[in-house]
C-alpha cells in the first residue's frame, strides 16, 4: 500500500486539546499532536479547532512527504 497525503490525513492521531488565555486575556482553544512535537493549532473555540487544524496537518505532511521525512505512525511519540 502506498502511503500518500490522503492515507496519512486519514490516520488516528494522538490529539491534545486544551483551552488558554491570549496576551489579551481572551480564552483560545488549541490542538496539539504528539506525534508531531512542532504541531500547534489555534482558533477561538473548540469547533473551529476541530474543523480546521487538518488544513495545517496537510501542510506539516506535504512538507515532510517532499523532504521524504520519516512520518511516524500514530502511537510513536515520547512521554512527557
Amino acid at each position: 500500500m502506498e502511503k500518500d497525503l490522503d492515507y496519512y490525513l486519514n490516520l488516528d492521531w494522538t490529539l491534545v486539546q486544551g483551552t488558554d488565555l491570549d496576551f489579551n486575556g481572551k480564552p483560545y482553544h488549541y490542538i496539539e499532536i504528539k506525534e508531531f512535537p512542532s504541531f500547534a493549532y489555534c482558533a477561538v473555540n473548540q469547533e473551529t479547532a476541530l474543523a480546521n487544524y487538518k488544513k495545517q496537518l496537510k501542510l506539516l505532511l506535504q512538507v515532510m512527504l517532499e523532504d521524504e521525512e520519516k512520518i511516524p505512525n500514530p502511537g510513536e511519540y515520547e512521554e512527557d
